[in-house]
């Protein structure tokens, strides 16, 4: 594998928020460049401290985090990341703050320097690419939830990242937002990793799907749809 081909690299990460009690540990982590890869894992696994992880919204306790070739330790080495990788959060509620939609996806660009001209380019471009074109002036909490998804990922994708970071970007989403999701994804060049409960989704987003479970990242071997502490994650791979 081409170094330059790795966007992300964890090597031993572990990641403790009390004493003694990991939540993540020896984890060891390569995307590629062009890679799409899926994590599943029971609710409280560690999935979105992982993600939290590789934009420096919080530091490894052990290990090194390398991301574009060069390592990352301080909220300096972030601040270039965070430009380049853009984590879309569950809850909408915690993206979505302008009053509009057309302000919340412009504020991205603008705070990277961007023109308004150019700012205004890139809001039409990234709304068209969703399909939202009609809730440029809609009320950003009058939308659906679903909406609010479609919303959260647009205001993302106007930052032109490198790397995608979607945590359950599926959650309560009916079939035609889902849908509608899958295309879009579906029809972008970044690099992914994405957080879903839901295999089916992630089998049509994904070129393969990671499993976090003890602290641990392995292969994921085909289970039931939906993965949670009920299913027994721990079965060997065949």
């Amino acid at each position: 594998m081409d170094g330059d081909d790795v966007l992300i690299r964890l090597q031993d990460v572990a990641f403790y928020y009390e004493a003694g009690r990991p939540v993540l540990h020896g984890v060891d982590f390569a995307l590629e460049r062009g890679r799409r890869i899926g994590l599943i894992g029971a609710n409280g696994s560690g999935k979105t401290t992982l993600l939290h992880l590789l934009v420096g919204l919080i530091h490894p306790t052990e290990g090194e985090i390398e991301i574009f070739g060069e390592p990352r330790r301080t909220e300096k080495d972030f601040r270039e990341v965070r430009q380049r990788v853009g984590l879309v959060f569950q809850d909408p509620e915690d993206q979505l703050f302008c009053p509009t939609v057309a302000e919340d996806v412009a504020f991205g660009p603008l705070n990277l320097g961007k023109s308004e001209a150019e700012t205004v380019d890139i809001v039409r471009a990234t709304l068209g690419q969703l399909e939202l074109e009609d809730l440029a002036q809609r009320v950003t909490y009058r939308l659906s939830f679903g909406q609010k998804k479609l919303v959260s990922i647009a205001t993302v994708l106007a930052m032109q990242p490198d790397v995608l970071l979607l945590d359950e970007p599926d959650v309560g989403l009916d079939e035609n937002h889902e849908n509608q999701l899958v295309r879009v994804l579906n029809d972008l060049p970044q690099s992914m990793l994405i957080v879903s409960h839901h295999r089916s989704f992630l089998e049509r987003v994904t070129e393969r799907c990671l499993l976090l479970h003890g602290g641990s990242l392995r292969a994921s071997a085909p289970r039931d749809d939906r993965l949670d502490g009920e299913n027994n994650p721990t079965r060997p791979l065949p």
